[in-house]
């Protein structure tokens, strides 16, 4: 049976395991996301993670928000809206092809949850985030030159509690369950829970930050927060954009249709160290006897703070392997042994 999750400390009751989106009406066709959603809903998957900006691979003004407008057909042509957890994001500043790469703020909020409610084919969404914060992040490998040297903080609290006020005021109206927030540092999410528990707007119960047995970035400060504020980790990229399959080489042609055959280097996942972690978390998984796939999705949910992987898949198929994770546990010894693997090859990229 599918595990259930509770989101942050107050938040709807979700399946352990959350359904991608982000190449449906680029890599996906609409008829294919249609599928996906049906069949991970027979596996007891009802939580959908989407955003304005998609699909990906790459993103284009002129494909922005299909993503949302496939997730809105399935409804209309189902009829199943109150089956589902419906999670969606506002796009911020530097995406040009969204808004002209303008800030998120309180008319571009009111915009795009407008928008989004339109293509989704619903009345409210039930978990709305922001895709990144204004003041930057250090996602996306981003990690290695961040600088904050020039930021204002009083600025920045005050962009955030008129942003935070604004979707009070759309909560208050019932277009907006929950809130959440998306690359994420450990101080920005500190401020959004003291400016909450101020009554400035509601508490963030999520934060959806790339996270896998590669990119370990949040293990350190920003669990402690979650442990210690109720924040729910909502991982992406839990297989590291596909390296963690075993179906990328070093020196061979990715597959055709792959992520990695639009984008080469992965958005930097691809570095001359990244092969031998992933060859270690595989011989880890052959010595178990286990899949690696599946034992990279089982190991997020062991984690010692609240976390849930985001699955997404091209294909039916790909999806039907993904959902052999939802009932597996791992050992202690099969932990042990990606602790041992994670301190030969920390930080691959």
């Amino acid at each position: 049976m599918m595990q259930r999750k509770r989101l942050g400390i107050d938040g709807p009751e979700v399946s352990a395991f959350c359904l991608g989106s982000m190449t449906w009406g680029s890599q996906s066709s609409e008829a294919e996301g249609h599928a996906q959603i049906d069949r991970a809903l027979a596996a007891g998957i009802d939580f959908i993670d989407t955003a304005e900006m998609y699909p990906v691979n790459p993103v284009r003004a002129e494909t922005v928000g299909r993503t949302e407008e496939i997730i809105g057909s399935w409804i209309a042509r189902s009829g199943r809206r109150n089956d589902v957890v419906l999670a969606t994001k506002i796009t911020g500043e530097g995406s040009s092809a969204v808004r002209d790469g303008a800030p998120i703020s309180p008319a571009a909020i009111r915009a795009a949850v407008e928008s989004s409610l339109r293509r989704l084919n619903t009345d409210h969404i039930d978990l709305y985030q922001f895709h990144w914060p204004n003041r930057g992040s250090y996602g996306f490998r981003q990690n290695w030159k961040f600088d904050p040297s020039m930021q204002n903080r009083e600025a920045n609290l005050a962009d955030m509690r008129a942003c935070l006020a604004t979707v009070f005021e759309m909560q208050a109206e019932g277009k907006i369950g929950h809130f959440g927030l998306s690359n994420e540092s450990t101080w920005g999410m500190a401020q959004w829970v003291a400016l909450a528990e101020d009554g400035v707007g509601p508490r963030a119960i999520t934060i959806q930050n790339e996270y896998s047995l590669l990119s370990r970035l949040y293990d350190t400060d920003l669990s402690e927060l979650g442990v210690n504020e109720g924040v729910t980790l909502l991982a992406y990229s839990p297989l590291a954009a596909g390296l963690l399959t075993g179906k990328y080489a070093p020196d061979a042609p990715p597959p055709p249709g792959s992520r990695r055959a639009v984008n080469a280097n992965l958005g930097g996942r691809v570095t001359p160290r990244v092969w031998d972690a992933i060859a270690a978390y595989h011989s880890i998984a052959r010595e178990a006897g286990l899949d690696p796939v599946q034992m990279a999705l089982a190991w997020v949910l062991q984690r010692p703070f609240p976390a849930l992987p985001i699955i997404g898949a091209t294909t039916t198929p790909q999806l039907e392997h993904l959902l052999g994770a939802t009932e597996l546990v791992l050992s202690t010894d099969v932990l042990s042994a990606i602790d041992r693997a994670h301190q030969a090859h920390p930080m691959p990229f």
